[in-house]
């Protein structure tokens, strides 16, 4: 079954709601065809910031273009996986974006692109996000206002008490004195975040974007909405707080996504081991995608070996998800560590210097989000990144045996047939302006011989 916007075939969707919840529809007709269509490989791809079902599956065809040609003789079969998260409209998406957002007005208000999602993934909060935008549109001088729009933020993308998701947020924690987790699988407090002094945030996110204006290098970064003029503008209080919504917005995202990494896209992957035991699946997922099919291994039922291998690409959360110990914190863990042994082949992340969305902004946003952090004082982001950095921009750390190699060597040499890879992608992953710069520069041929590779597709 192929979708018409999707250019390979056989292509299904699972689509999820926050919660994990996945549509029986397309879960049973997956279940039933991938067999039936002689399927041997299953490529699963997830997407991460997207604000609609167009943009997720123009981004898996664009991806997945090439590899019926890289290889001709495989049997193999796709899987567009659908959640529900969002980005704003001023990240540029290299290539195609102008011909699917317009371009975001100069002022840090919200467009209406960017309001549109805001509504979409969260449901029941259109008045919160109407109060949100006006105080952007408005930006008053004083520090009431500030605190009531750090109320709404707050507001907006809170946990529903009920629900699963507020034990998904963290991706690392500390043990108890017994040696019990002290934090892993329960809801864990506010973070700074959202519950600190909602000016000291803004400040500390306008410096941190001030920043953004150049690349890991130093370098002036391409323009990107605003053009150079925009890119050299000193730190403004309100831009700090657009920030701080996208932030808590994005927070509220990687949340998600383990929820429906493990509660969702796991539990399938086990049925589907389940109806079709013989079928070889590769998980792919960028940015939050990324957190998403990395939790799907807490979730894959005792026994299931049917998951060869993991690709991340511009993965948006710790690099220390996977470290048996923390080396600021001798009795923290990743919250993924031990999981590498439920893929029967190799983890491979894929990162770059050039994604400046994980390299300035999430470090600074990690730190806000951490139980023990303060964002007073705060210098350049660059310099949390050592503690508080994303996988996606320098890999996977205090994994020992973690192979390194260039884009270029990987893929010259067959990869590890087992544990972590960490590879280099700046080659190729390069394009973008601010703030995110090159974090969505994934569709490249020589990214999808990556995920072929890690997966010993032939």
């Amino acid at each position: 079954m192929a979708e018409p916007d999707v250019g390979v075939t056989p292509y299904w969707e699972l689509t999820f709601d926050a919660d994990g919840d996945v549509n029986g529809k397309q879960r049973d007709r997956l279940l039933q065809q991938a067999r039936e269509r002689g399927v041997h490989d299953l490529l699963v791809f997830a997407h991460g910031w997207n604000n609609d079902r167009s943009i997720a599956t123009r981004l898996y065809s664009r991806f997945f273009e090439p590899i019926p040609g890289l290889a001709p003789t495989a049997h193999l079969g796709y899987v567009g996986v659908m959640w529900p998260s969002m980005r704003f409209t001023d990240e540029p998406i290299p290539d195609f974006e102008r011909s699917v957002i317009p371009a975001a007005p100069g002022r840090p208000r919200l467009d209406k692109g960017t309001r549109r999602a805001l509504v979409e993934v969260f449901p029941g909060r259109a008045t919160v996000i109407d109060q949100i935008s006006e105080l952007l549109d408005e930006q008053p001088d004083d520090d009431a206002s500030l605190a009531e729009y750090g109320r709404l933020v707050r507001l907006l993308v809170e946990a529903p008490a009920e629900g699963p998701q507020a034990a998904f947020a963290e991706d690392t924690f500390t043990e108890g004195p017994e040696g019990t987790a002290g934090t892993a699988g329960k809801p864990r407090s506010e973070p700074e975040m959202l519950s600190g002094d909602t000016a000291e945030m803004c400040r500390a996110f306008a410096r941190a974007l001030a920043d953004t204006a150049h690349d890991g290098e130093g370098a002036p970064a391409a323009p990107g909405p605003g053009g150079a003029e925009a890119a050299f503008r000193l730190p403004r209080l309100w831009d700090g707080a657009h920030e701080l919504l996208r932030q808590a917005t994005y927070y509220a995202m990687k949340r998600r996504a383990g929820t429906v990494g493990e509660r969702g896209l796991g539990r399938t992957l086990g049925q589907l081991a389940h109806t079709a035991p013989d079928l070889r699946v590769h998980l792919a997922g960028h940015s939050f995608g990324a957190r998403l099919v990395s939790f799907a291994l807490r979730g894959l039922p005792e026994g299931v070996r049917t998951v060869k291998s993991v690709t991340l690409l511009q993965g948006a959360f710790s690099h220390y998800a996977f470290a048996t110990r923390l080396p600021h914190n001798t009795r923290g863990k990743g919250a993924l560590h031990g999981q590498q042994s439920r893929i029967d082949g190799p983890l491979v992340c894929c990162f770059s210097r050039f994604d400046s969305a994980l390299g300035t902004l999430y470090p600074l946003a990690s730190r806000m989000a951490g139980d023990d952090s303060s964002a007073a004082g705060v210098g350049l982001p660059r310099l949390l990144s050592a503690k508080w950095g994303a996988l996606g921009h320098n890999g996977i750390q205090a994994v020992d045996g973690t192979k390194k190699l260039k884009l270029a060597e990987a893929l010259r040499t067959k990869l590890p047939t087992s544990g972590f890879v960490n590879i280099d992608a700046a080659s190729v992953v390069k394009r973008g302006g601010p703030p995110s710069g090159a974090h969505s520069d994934i569709c490249h041929r020589e990214l999808a011989q990556v995920v072929l590779a890690a997966g010993r597709v032939r």
